[in-house]
C-alpha cells in the first residue's frame, strides 16, 4: 500500500480515537448535570420515584421518536440486551442507595472502581485484552478520583457496599454494552434499560407514588429524564470506538465535572486536590486513548 493511503489510514484511526475520547467526555459531563439534579430534587422523592421518572420518561420519549416506522425494540442478542438492563438498572438503584447512606464523596469513590471491574470482567466475558499499561492506567485513575474527594472510608458498612456493588454492575454493564455495540445501535441499547428499569422500579413506585406539586419538581424530573437519555446514548456511541475500561476512564471525569459545577454554581473552592486528582483522572485517560491509537491496527496497517 503507498504512503498516501497509509497516512490516511492512520488519520482515520486517531481521528476515530479522538471522536470516541470526546464522546465520552460529553456523556460524563451530562452524567455531572444528573447528579446535581438528583442531589437538587431533595429527599421528598424516593430512589424509586427518581428511578422510574428517569426510566420511564426516557422509554416514552424513545418509543414516541423512533416508534413511528419500525418495531423501537428490534435488536440483536436480545437476551444479552436484557441482561444490559437488567445489571445497568442495579448499578444505578445501588449507587442512589448508596449516596442516600453514606458521604457522597465515599460513594463515589468507591462507585468509581467501574473501571477496575470492567477491566476484569471484559476479558473474562467478552475476550476483550488488556495490558499491564492499561491496567497501570486504571490504577492511576482511581487514585486520582480518590485524591480529589479527599476520600476516607466513611459511613455504614451496607452503604459502602452498595457502592461497590454499584461499581461491578456498571464495570459489568459497560463491557456488555462494548460487546452490544458491534451490532446494535446507541439508541436500541438504551431503550432496552429503560424498559427493564421501568419493569424494576414500577412496583416500589406505585406502592407510595411521589407525584410533582410544584413547577420546579417538574422542571427537574425532566431535566433527569433528559439529561440521563442524552449521557447514555452519548456513551453507548463511544464504546463503538474505545474499550470498555478506556471508556470507563473518560467516563470517570463525570468526578472532575461534578467539581466545576460546585465551583462555578455553589462557591466552592479551587484546592490543589481537585487539580492534582483531576490531571491524574484525564492524564491517564487520555495517555491510554492516545497509546492505543498508535498501537492498533487500521485495516491491517500498523503504525
Amino acid at each position: 500500500m503507498n504512503l498516501k493511503s497509509t497516512a490516511k489510514a492512520r488519520f482515520l484511526l486517531h481521528s476515530t480515537a479522538t471522536g470516541g475520547a470526546l464522546l465520552m467526555l460529553a456523556s460524563a459531563f451530562l452524567f455531572a448535570v444528573l447528579d446535581g439534579l438528583i442531589k437538587l430534587l431533595g429527599p421528598p422523592f424516593r430512589i424509586w420515584d427518581i428511578a422510574f421518572y428517569r426510566f420511564a420518561g426516557g422509554l416514552a420519549i424513545l418509543v414516541l421518536i423512533i416508534g413511528r416506522n419500525h418495531n423501537p425494540f428490534a435488536g440483536h442478542n436480545r437476551k444479552l440486551l436484557i441482561i444490559r438492563g437488567i445489571t445497568g438498572s442495579c448499578a444505578f438503584l445501588a449507587l442512589v442507595t448508596a449516596i442516600r447512606l453514606i458521604p457522597i464523596s465515599t460513594a463515589l469513590v468507591l462507585f468509581f472502581s467501574f473501571p477496575a471491574f470492567a477491566a476484569f470482567f471484559s476479558p473474562l466475558f467478552f475476550k476483550e485484552p488488556i495490558t499491564w499499561a492499561e491496567i497501570v492506567s486504571v490504577v492511576i485513575a482511581l487514585a486520582g478520583v480518590a485524591l480529589l474527594f479527599d476520600f476516607r472510608l466513611q459511613g455504614g458498612l451496607l452503604g459502602q457496599a452498595m457502592a461497590v456493588l454499584g461499581g461491578a454492575f456498571a464495570g459489568l454493564t459497560v463491557g456488555i454494552i462494548k460487546k452490544l455495540r458491534e451490532k446494535n445501535g446507541p439508541v436500541v441499547i438504551y431503550l432496552y434499560f429503560c424498559l427493564l428499569g421501568s419493569v424494576i422500579s414500577f412496583p416500589a413506585f406505585i406502592a407510595h407514588p411521589q407525584i410533582p406539586r410544584v413547577t420546579s419538581e417538574w422542571l427537574m424530573l425532566g431535566g433527569i429524564v433528559c439529561s440521563a437519555l442524552a449521557a447514555q446514548l452519548l456513551m453507548n456511541q463511544g464504546f463503538r470506538y474505545c474499550k470498555s475500561w478506556e471508556g470507563g476512564l473518560f467516563l470517570m471525569a463525570e468526578v472532575i465535572f461534578t467539581s466545576i459545577l460546585g465551583i462555578l454554581f455553589l462557591g466552592e473552592p479551587v484546592t490543589w486536590r481537585f487539580l492534582t486528582g483531576g490531571f491524574l483522572v484525564l492524564g491517564s485517560a487520555v495517555a491510554l486513548n492516545r497509546g492505543n491509537a498508535r498501537r492498533i491496527s487500521y485495516r491491517g496497517i500498523s503504525e
